[in-house]
């Protein structure tokens, strides 16, 4: 048995007759939190669609959780590794919060109420009948991440996962993801939102014209790119602080 939760050797996906991603060799062992970051278009969302089994490498390999997703049937790969997609809204079809937990009970062959257990968890106060659509943005991204939580997925997966949301919106999600990660899940989110990398991740992979151009501690990668250093690393070089919480500690 592997010890990482995905593993991706000299992965190269060709689409359209377009190079999306060149040579990818990537490795995340649970209870890591690796962020992907990168401008548009350099290949982050077509890395996690193939995590997650939705697009077939052209050349390379990648294994979850000792199956190959895009041969895994959908019943089985949902409690190997599951996706939160850029629009949470793409996850969710019923006319209710009850009915979207009935289906990721269904879907996940889990005990029935198990999905609604996770929402009142993290969204308590939501009714059954209430509509997605209802929803804040924040709410439909709990919602969405309770879905996909249900069938208990060692690898998550987040596509630009605090689009939209506010900032108590966006601490939640963070304390969210640290308990997962806490509990040896393991995650991987595509993201711009350089704060949430320095608040988050153990690891940065940042990616270029579908290549990986640096893969290290978040530290390490974030301080040596100017584009995508958090704000507080920008205003108080050289010291190589990321967060306010590291200069609050600093100064206490």
């Amino acid at each position: 048995a592997s010890p990482h939760a995905a593993e991706v050797r000299a992965l190269s996906v060709t689409r359209d007759h377009i190079r999306a991603l060149r040579h990818i060799d990537l490795t995340v062992t649970p209870g890591e939190t690796v962020a992907l970051m990168g401008r548009n278009g350099a290949g982050k969302s077509t890395l996690l669609n193939t995590l997650v089994g939705l697009v077939e490498p052209t050349t390379g390999s990648v294994a979850v959780g000792g199956t190959v997703p895009h041969r895994t049937p959908p019943r089985d790969l949902v409690r190997r590794v599951g996706l939160v997609p850029q629009e949470p809204r793409d996850l969710l079809y019923a006319d209710t919060v009850a009915a979207e937990c009935t289906a990721a009970d269904a879907d996940a062959g889990a005990e029935p109420g198990t999905c609604r257990a996770l929402v009142s968890e993290l969204l308590p106060g939501i009714a059954d009948d209430t509509h997605p659509r209802d929803l804040s943005e924040g709410q439909r991204l709990t919602l969405a991440l309770a879905v996909v939580l249900t069938a208990r997925p060692p690898l998550l997966l987040l596509d630009e996962p605090t689009r939209g949301l506010d900032y108590a919106a966006k601490e939640r999600l963070v304390t969210l993801l640290r308990d997962l990660a806490g509990r040896g899940h393991a995650i991987v989110l595509a993201t711009h939102d350089v704060e949430l990398a320095a608040e988050l991740a153990d690891r940065v992979v940042l990616l270029a014209e579908g290549e990986v151009i640096a893969d290290g501690p978040t530290a390490d990668v974030v301080v040596s790119s100017p584009s995508f250093a958090p704000q507080v690393t920008k205003i108080l070089a050289p010291q190589e602080w990321l967060t306010v919480t590291q200069v609050r500690k600093a100064l206490a």
